[in-house]
């Protein structure tokens, strides 16, 4: 019981304000007892309390053992370890207990009454009550329920053992109103809770303790967030020292907290993003099909719908008017054919989704497959009226190719809508959609898609909204008893997305709109306003001014996954390329002049040598390439290496060899693919196809 290191003898100040007072609280030992304190209905006292709070008036009275005697309370007939209720252990002599502020027994009314209410809880709850920072104010009814541990620093931070063992010395004891304990040495539970919340080291978790407590309460403490033991300073409100550390310890926290707080949680965890393209031969129904998703989920209106629909039929396109919502442009509209990749935006219960339209048309070939580099899932639209469906499966037509594309760009998730189903040359004939399904089946089975997991059918009528948001009605097709395209969408699995990787996009396109655009795909991290970001292969350094998603909205974070608009500072547009990448000043992309690579030939009019030059697709960017060596030829199903260098390769045959970027700038920018599937996955075109 002689914890006496951090009495009150320690502090100058605290001494010279109690030597006048000794005298008199010495008169006053024999009446103390007699004072009017007591409450009866107050609480009750609990004998089996294992640790006394410091700085609490122990002897009922005017506070005066905590100064005088060290705070060890020698008199015990007065209340100081006697379990008499009536004479508070907790503080119940409110009318003169000054918790430990030596003040006279008039003065503090306002600490006294908020003390004497928060201290009357059964101090087995005091301990094992989570610390939690009150603001002092007027006691009501409800400030009695919360059972808070109070830790005064003033008047010698001393802790008395009743009906228990004796605990170690403080470290450090904090006063905010009624408030947040300071770090123990001892391993006492508040310790272990405050040591689960924060690992890092004893010093820097007092700190942030204090500097919590100091921003929840905005009232005055104290505390220098020293772990080691040091006689109080006397002071009710901090010293300039405590005030720096707070701060210090408060920009701390929140610059760790900056990446990570609640909301960019709840905006990461919130709807999975999901980047669909609709791919298949010129005319089967892709952009219609689009426009018909956009309508049934309220992302074009009525009064939209029937503009177009009045325009269409001006120009003698009457059936037209739902792709109008994706083909934009009067060259698209007029003939009827998309020419870029056509951009939309709809939302369900779950998921959010952009629409990538790609053209069917074999010009416009490396548009699509800058579009396919951006999805996540594909849509394969398949005409099924006579005629049509044969001429895009024909050798000449895009179903074939644009589903090849698809898989080496990396969409591994293939949708097949059997469209126009309510054509009266089909007119909802199970045979004729058999007919259609099992020609692809084996077609999509070569490509290297797994039919059973990767690959799903259905039949629709885009024109006519059937099969899109609701069912097929079973009067229209009895046979068919699957899901509906958006039912089908959003109950597919997650997909893996590499949110807490370094910050990585590829620039697809470029334009000014107050200040420099960019926009593409997030491939990897997250992205917000005021991020400081390195533009490759320049190495620029850039500031994200703006974000912005498929709406005009500004987006506070954009994760990877989402297709985005940003708007930079420290760089002008004519400084950026297609293929260009941002990424994070941790992390930057690999800009390479040539590079190994596992080539798969799907198709090939004649052979492959050294020295054969060809179109690289890889992300954004389009650059050309040469094979300047032929390493290894791969054995079918084991995919064994070689011994000895192919002297060719020819159309079916897997190889590794190195390529050599000849075209632009003599670089591009690629990653692994272990590392990023989509930054180093890449197609390469004969410039004849």
């Amino acid at each position: 019981m002689s914890n006496v290191q951090d009495s009150w003898e320690d502090d100058p100040s605290a001494q010279d304000e109690n030597l006048a007072r000794q005298a008199q609280q010495q008169m006053n030992i024999g009446g103390q007892q007699g004072h009017g304190g007591f409450r009866p209905g107050a609480a009750s006292f609990q004998p089996t309390a294992q640790t006394f709070q410091p700085g609490q008036s122990y002897g009922g009275g005017y506070g005066y053992q905590q100064p005088y005697y060290g705070g060890q309370g020698y008199y015990p007939q007065y209340g100081g370890q006697q379990n008499f209720g009536q004479y508070g252990q907790q503080g119940y002599a409110g009318a003169y207990g000054q918790q430990g502020y030596n003040q006279g027994y008039g003065q503090w009314q306002g600490y006294q009454q908020q003390q004497q209410q928060q201290q009357q809880q059964p101090q087995q709850n005091q301990q094992a009550a989570k610390p939690a920072p009150t603001i002092a104010k007027r006691p009501d009814a409800s400030a009695a329920d919360a059972p808070k541990p109070t830790i005064t620093k003033e008047g010698g931070a001393k802790v008395m053992s009743i009906g228990g063992d004796a605990p170690k010395p403080k470290a450090k004891v904090l006063s905010i109103g009624a408030t947040a304990p300071a770090k123990e040495e001892s391993k006492k539970e508040e310790t272990k809770k405050s040591e689960a919340k924060k690992e890092g080291t004893a010093d820097a978790a007092a700190k942030v303790t204090a500097a919590k407590a100091i921003d929840k309460t905005d009232a005055k403490g104290s505390g220098s967030g020293k772990t080691s033991p040091t006689p109080s300073s006397g002071r009710s409100s901090p010293s300039r020292g405590a005030k720096a550390a707070a701060r210090d310890a408060d920009a701390v926290e929140k610059d760790q907290a900056a990446d990570v707080d609640e909301e960019t949680l709840k905006e990461i965890y919130g709807k999975e993003h999901v980047n669909i393209i609709f791919i298949g031969h010129v005319d089967a129904g892709k952009s219609t099909l689009g426009g018909a998703i956009l309508y049934a989920t309220g992302m074009v209106d009525q009064r939209t719908m029937d503009k177009y629909k009045r325009e269409a039929k001006e120009m003698g396109r009457e059936t037209w008017y739902l792709s109008w919502a994706l083909d934009l442009t009067n060259e698209e509209r007029s003939k009827g054919k998309t020419v870029e990749v056509g951009r939309g935006y709809f939302e369900t219960e779950k998921r959010r989704y952009s629409i990538l339209d790609a053209p069917g048309h074999k010009t416009y070939v490396p548009h699509m497959i800058g579009g396919a580099s951006q999805a996540d899932v594909g849509i394969l639209v398949i005409s099924a009226r006579k005629g049509e469906y044969e001429t895009g499966f024909e050798k000449g037509g895009q179903t074939r190719e644009h589903a090849m594309l698809a898989k080496t760009q990396g969409v591994n998730k293939l949708v097949v809508v059997i469209n126009k189903m309510d054509d009266p040359t089909v007119n909802w004939s199970k045979e004729r959609y058999v007919e259609c399904t099992s020609k692809l089946q084996q077609f999509l089975k070569g490509t290297g898609y797994n039919v059973k997991n990767d690959i799903f059918f259905m039949p629709i009528a885009a024109q006519q909204t059937m099969g899109i948001k609701d069912r097929v009605p079973k009067e229209t097709c009895p046979w068919y008893d699957g899901p509906s395209l958006l039912e089908y969408l959003d109950g597919m699995q997650a997909l893996e997305r590499k949110v807490n990787a370094p910050f990585m996009m590829a620039v697809a396109g470029k334009y000014r709109d107050m200040g420099t655009m960019i926009e593409g795909k997030i491939e990897a991290g997250v992205v917000k306003k005021g991020m400081s970001l390195i533009m490759m292969p320049n190495k620029q350094n850039v500031e994200v001014a703006a974000a912005y998603g498929e709406t005009e909205e500004e987006m506070t974070i954009a994760q990877c996954g989402d297709q985005v608009r940003l708007r930079l500072r420290g760089i002008e547009e004519e400084e950026i390329l297609p293929g260009f990448v941002l990424c994070s000043p941790k992390r930057l992309v690999n800009n390479v002049s040539q590079f190994e690579a596992q080539i798969r030939i799907l198709d090939l009019k004649s052979i492959l040598t050294a020295g054969f030059n060809c179109v690289l697709h890889v992300h954004a960017a389009i650059e050309e390439v040469t094979f300047s060596a032929l390493l290894h030829k791969l054995q079918k199903g084991t995919n064994r290496k070689s011994k000895v260098p192919p002297s060719h390769a020819k159309k079916g045959d897997s190889i590794i060899a190195i390529l050599q970027v000849t075209g632009g700038a003599g670089s591009v920018c690629v990653e692994k693919f272990e590392d990023y599937p989509q930054m180093g996955r890449f197609t390469l075109r004969d410039q004849a196809s």
